[in-house]
Parts: C-alpha cells; structure tokens; sequence
C-alpha cells in the first residue's frame, strides 16, 4: 500500500531524527514500536538511561510547532506503551520521554530535541 505524503514526511522525520540520535551518541533499540494501539516512534538508550521518543514533522509551523501536538492523551499512550516495554524486556532502570521536533523540508529544516519533556 502506498504512503501518503504525510507518511512520507513523517518517515523523512524519522530518518533525520534517528541520524542525529546516533551521532549524538544514542543506541537506537526500536523503531515504531508497537503495543496494542499504541506506538512509540524510537527507543534508545542515552548512555544508562532508556528513552521513549516521540518524533514529530511539520513542513511549517502555521498551525503551530510540531512539539505542541504531543497532548496529553498521546503522552499518556507513549507512557502506557513504556511500560509494556520495560516489563517485556525486564528493563529496570532510569527513563525518559523525549520529544523531536522536525519543521521544514529535506532541502531546509530545523530539529528540536526536547529532553524529558512529559
């Protein structure tokens, strides 16, 4: 089945994020992971610390920046999905719940990496 454009900007969203994670010295454990109707973008490890990251991708900001459209019952999903995670891998240890924030276009964009943001 093809992607819509949307998907397409939310995979480019991805890539770019998951370069930028590793250069930034992150091990990528998962990516779109899934649990029920939840799906958590990136897991990684940021050196001892596990990470539940939300990528989002806008190409512009006109109806706001892609960040703010993590809300409540997103992150509450994110971090329903954390636990799942954690007991299916038997993580016991420090986490955190980024945000990545891409606007623009292959050719011009600017990320946001928004640490323990909710």
């Amino acid at each position: 089945m093809p992607k819509t454009p949307n998907q397409k900007t939310g995979t480019w969203g991805e890539d770019i994020s998951e370069k930028y994670l590793i250069a930034a010295g992150y091990k990528i454990l998962e990516r779109n992971w899934r649990k029920g109707r939840a799906e958590i973008d990136m897991i990684a490890f940021d050196k001892e610390t596990l990470v539940f990251i939300e990528v989002k991708t806008r190409k512009n900001s006109l109806f706001g920046n892609p960040e703010e459209f993590v809300n409540a019952s997103k992150a509450n999903r994110i971090k329903s999905a954390s636990v799942d995670f954690q007991i299916e891998k038997k993580f016991e240890g420090f986490i955190r719940f980024d945000i990545v924030s891409i606007t623009g276009t292959p050719s011009h964009f600017e990320l946001l990496h928004l640490k323990d943001s909710y």
